[in-house]
């Protein structure tokens, strides 16, 4: 395990300075930046669903809520340090509070899915509606679906006046991104962990082993939260503007489709699928001639027929089977020609 661990750092750090180093050779920084922010959230997704077996259509509503809590609080507090904390801490707390809702209600998965979708649909109507000057908080103002612009972005700790931007902020989402794949690996490998999987595939067989399901699976729901809150408070420092389509539908149902096509089950495959897909949609949406949603719709076609592993899954499924089977005949054929001469 250790030795397992110690590649996924090696592999880690060596795609994190290929992204770093190489990439932006080919796309711009700042457009980097947004795909892994995207990478992240559809990593919060991946996580929930993929290990624990929890569809969520909601997660946009976490996404949203992190990216909110940051702004108002950093026009609030005037500084970003506290906000960041802030926005992995409320949306954690409020899939948990929702987690605990429905798996201790003992919800099944369509109903979990339902509930989800209807409370996206609720922060986005709500947030729409805010446009009247007494919708505020503190010296923010919640600004309808004009959004809230004009906050505090990412600074130095204890430095409001030195502002993280440019290349600097594209540097600091990519560690980001990269400590958190960590820690999602070491969570997976723990205890906790492997029990999440078991509870993913057999939910009836870990319960009656002794295992709290519905208090791991809303740990997990909270922990999913918490990522995607911090991606929405690092899409607020991006854009420097926050709006009511954080929550909309069509953002939920990207996130899904990115961890369709990425594969899951993986903790790579969302988010290589966030970032394509994504940049995808931002190659499409430079010309007219095409609709956007139509080619969404072909690729998740596509995928459901021809790869419903997703991405990742069917390349290293290909790659066992290739390298796998030469690796195997080039140690069987000695043991044969050996076995071939005791015989003679």
């Amino acid at each position: 395990m250790a030795g397992s661990f110690s590649r996924d750092v090696i592999a880690t750090i060596g795609l994190t300075v290929v992204v770093i180093w190489i990439l932006p050779y080919v796309i711009s920084t700042f457009t980097i930046t947004v795909l892994i922010v995207y990478g992240l959230l559809g990593l919060s997704l991946g996580l929930v669903w993929g290990y624990g077996g929890i569809l969520c259509f909601g997660q946009a509503v976490f996404f949203g809520i992190g990216a909110y809590t940051y702004a108002i609080s950093a026009i609030n507090i005037g500084e970003s340090t506290l906000p960041m904390l802030l926005s992995i801490i409320v949306p954690s707390l409020f899939a948990a509070l929702l987690g605990a809702m429905m798996f201790y209600g003992r919800l099944t998965d369509v109903y979990l899915g339902v509930i989800t979708l209807v409370v996206t649909l609720i922060f986005y109507r709500f947030i729409n509606s805010t446009a009247g000057p007494h919708y505020k908080i503190g010296n923010a103002q919640l600004g309808g679906f004009n959004g809230i612009p004009g906050f505090q972005t990412l600074n130095i700790p204890g430095q409001p006046s030195s502002y993280i931007w440019g290349d600097g902020y594209f540097y600091f989402c990519a560690v980001v991104l990269a400590i958190v794949y960590l820690g999602v690996s070491i969570l997976l490998r723990s205890d906790f962990g492997r029990i999440i999987v078991g509870i993913r595939e057999n939910e009836t067989r870990m319960s009656l082993l002794g295992y709290d399901v519905r208090a791991r699976k809303t740990i997990l729901f909270a922990i999913g939260g918490g990522i995607a809150g911090l991606s929405g408070a690092l899409f607020a420092n991006w854009g420097e503007i926050v709006t009511p389509s954080v929550f909309s539908l069509g953002q939920s149902a990207e996130i899904i489709l990115w961890c369709i096509v990425g594969g899951l089950g993986t903790r790579f495959g969302p988010i290589l699928g966030a970032a394509g897909l994504s940049y995808l949609k931002f190659l499409l949406g430079q010309q007219s001639f095409v609709d956007n949603t139509l080619i969404t719709g072909l690729i998740l076609v596509f995928f459901v027929l021809f790869l419903p592993k997703g991405i990742v899954p069917t390349i290293v499924n290909v790659w066992d089977l290739k390298f796998g089977r030469l690796l195997s005949d080039r140690f069987q054929k000695p043991r044969r020609n050996r076995k071939l001469r005791l015989n003679g």
